[in-house]
């Protein structure tokens, strides 16, 4: 990927989401990363279009408006507002929302067959094959035949059609060494670089013409001059990207804003978008996007969320209780973006309350509240920095210079992981310099005003690095901070750690993050009334309950602790290494708040052995210990109170 800084644009797509189905987490995922790239470009300075949108044709939504007894255009209608009003409340500020029902696309894409076809690249012929109406997709030719003579579509295990009818066909095999050289010429095409692998193995084992056309299917854009025909579904929505864009009806606005840097899609999706995409492009004599980015699934009890297994997370059963950002912030700082997530409540709200409510919430709440107590809201004229106060000032500014990078990179996860590193810095230095206490001390007030304008001047750069994550928070914080200006109307290389000075009025904080239990969560979304008939979310806020065998497959055993040492950058762990008698393990623990290493060795413990390895911090951990949480979200292990062999089972 070209570095950030050479761009004046930057153009940002998502994919365009089905209207058979309501939109759900995983949607929701995509759609927060795609906002928070746009609003950090347009921080820098950029001029950025960010478009999403919805799918509107094809057999599948054609049967499924056919079981809810609506027409097609009804069912999309429908759908349509409840994808808008969730962006709504997610916060989530695109450009322009395509439909493919719309005027504009069905014209460019008409334009675009007729444009393919006078070029040679399409073709009229027959096509024999099995297509899988869930996922708009041909079974590739080697999907063996069932006993009853059908086949079953990989992906999705729902059985598919066999069709023989009269198609278009795109040359899809005249582009095998075209793609190729593409990959080769510029590896950013793909991310990550474990996708794009994976791509290139598929082209290079070859590829067959593409069926582009339908006579079954009505509910689409008609070929032009061949009615009788529909374009299929994947060709007419791949280019809503360029339509969207302005191809045919503002050839300026396309100009300017096509090719698209990022476009975001579910690994699921990458083939479409990653070899028939660039396909049609380079067969239409149109420049190809820079980069395809394949993010991972977020999976319910590891299993992809999908309505069809009834295990999808409505994003309005959590905005009702926490709002956008502590949603946004979950989805972007758990896992890299390529990566899967296994969606917990608990992990969730383990993010709510330690990073949002008990790191940063609190940060701000104690600092301004010592402000308003000791100095009426604000602040004198304060004493010199010392050596210490300076860390804080040159901690934001090489942080900066990170999190631009990161964010350039859309390694968003790891820009937050930076951010909320100075946020533990900011902490630090506070429990340093105590200065509750040196408020009791008249001589020390301009030392006390210093202290407490390094951390209102570290809240707000923080803040402002994290808005593109979570802007309603950032926005609230700089009102409190008596700012006159939003975030958003602050260049980043304006941005400065002295910008904030002795003398504005500061308000009074209201609590930004509550702290939620689980406990109380589920029991409220327990007695929520039950959902609608289109909700697909009843009862998976419910605490689930397992058999005695289920219990039996963790594999917990007593461990030793023999090395315990602190990570570098990080305030909350420690990196372990356990005897568990036959061998020995590293693992990472949030425990650094409650224990100090060296109290930990010879000490035994409770562990679970047999859960996946996890990298946290760079480092993998291969076991899990046990330990319960405190209202103040202390970690407390109970440690063995006598000898106990390592490797013992603990039943």
């Amino acid at each position: 990927m070209a570095k950030t800084s050479d761009r004046r644009t930057f153009t940002v797509t998502t994919p365009i989401y089905y209207v058979n189905d309501v939109p759900h987490i995983g949607h929701a995922y995509t759609t927060v990363i795609a906002d928070a790239l746009a609003r950090f470009h347009k921080l820098a300075g950029r001029d950025v279009f960010f478009l999403t949108g919805t799918d509107e044709h094809g057999q599948k939504i054609e049967r499924a408006a056919a079981e809810k007894g609506l027409s097609p255009k009804a069912l999309a209608d429908s759908v349509v507002g409840r994808a808008q009003g969730l962006w709504r409340a997610l916060d989530i500020s695109y450009d322009f929302f395509v439909r493919t029902t719309m005027d504009i696309h069905k014209t460019g894409v008409q334009k675009l067959f007729r444009r393919l076809v006078d070029r040679g690249e399409i073709y009229k012929g027959e096509y024999k094959g099995w297509y899988c109406v869930s996922d708009e997709n041909f079974l590739a030719d080697d999907v063996a035949l069932e006993a009853d003579g059908s086949k079953i579509c990989p992906d999705c295990g729902k059985r598919a059609s066999a069709l023989s009818e009269e198609t278009y066909f795109f040359r899809l095999s005249a582009y095998r060494d075209r793609l190729l050289e593409h990959y080769e010429a510029h590896p950013e095409f793909v991310r990550p670089q474990s996708r794009l692998n994976e791509v290139a193995s598929f082209v290079r084992g070859g590829l067959k013409d593409l069926s582009i056309t339908r006579t079954t299917v009505k509910w689409g854009i008609p070929v032009p001059g061949d009615p009788k025909h529909t374009i299929y579904v994947w060709f007419d929505a791949l280019h809503n990207y360029v339509t969207a864009a302005g191809f045919d009806w503002d050839m300026g606005r396309f100009e300017k804003h096509w090719p698209a840097d990022v476009q975001l899609v579910g690994k699921d999706i990458l083939r479409f978008h990653a070899v028939y995409w660039p396909a049609f492009l380079m067969a239409a004599g149109l420049p190809l996007p820079r980069t395809v980015f394949s993010h991972g699934w977020w999976l319910k009890d590891d299993t992809k969320m999908s309505k069809s297994k009834g295990n999808v997370l409505d994003p309005h059963v959590l905005l009702k209780a926490f709002g956008p950002d502590p949603i946004r912030y979950f989805l972007l700082r758990e896992i890299p973006i390529g990566q899967d997530g296994n969606f917990s409540h608990e992990g969730f709200l383990h993010r709510v309350n330690s990073d949002l409510a008990n790191d940063f919430g609190n940060l701000v709440q104690r600092t301004l509240t010592m402000i308003g107590n000791f100095f009426g809201g604000e602040i004198p004229e304060p004493a010199p920095e010392t050596a210490g106060d300076a860390k804080v000032r040159t901690g934001f500014d090489e942080l900066k210079g990170r999190a631009f990078d990161l964010y350039g990179a859309c390694a968003l996860n790891k820009a937050l992981e930076e951010i909320w590193a100075y946020i533990g810095l900011v902490n630090k230095y506070l429990a340093d310099n105590q200065p509750w206490i040196m408020a009791k001390d008249p001589e020390k007030r301009p030392r006390l005003a210093r202290v407490l304008l390094q951390a209102a001047a570290a809240i707000r750069g923080a803040s402002y690095l994290a808005f593109p994550v979570m802007p309603r928070s950032a926005e609230r914080i700089w009102g409190f901070l008596g700012e006159a200006r939003k975030p958003a109307e602050v260049p980043w290389e304006a941005l400065d750690f002295r910008g904030f000075g002795p003398g504005r009025k500061i308000g009074l904080p209201q609590a930004l993050f509550p702290r939620v239990a689980l406990k109380d969560f589920l029991a409220e979304d327990a007695a929520a009334p039950a959902p609608g008939p289109e909700s697909t979310t009843k009862g998976v806020m419910s605490m689930d309950q397992i058999s005695y065998d289920e219990f039996r497959k963790m594999d917990l055993r007593a461990a030793r602790i023999i090395e315990a040492e602190r990570v570098p950058g990080a305030t909350k762990i420690l990196k372990l290494k356990i005897d568990l008698g036959a061998e020995q393990r590293q693992m990472v623990a949030g425990i650094a708040e409650t224990y100090a290493p060296e109290d930990l060795v010879g000490k035994s413990l409770i562990v679970i052995v047999n859960l996946k390895p996890a990298v946290i911090r760079g480092i993998e951990s291969q076991a899990m210990l046990l330990a319960a949480v405190t209202p103040d979200n202390k970690a407390l292990i109970p440690f063995f109170d006598r000898d106990v062999a390592p490797g013992a089972v603990v039943k």
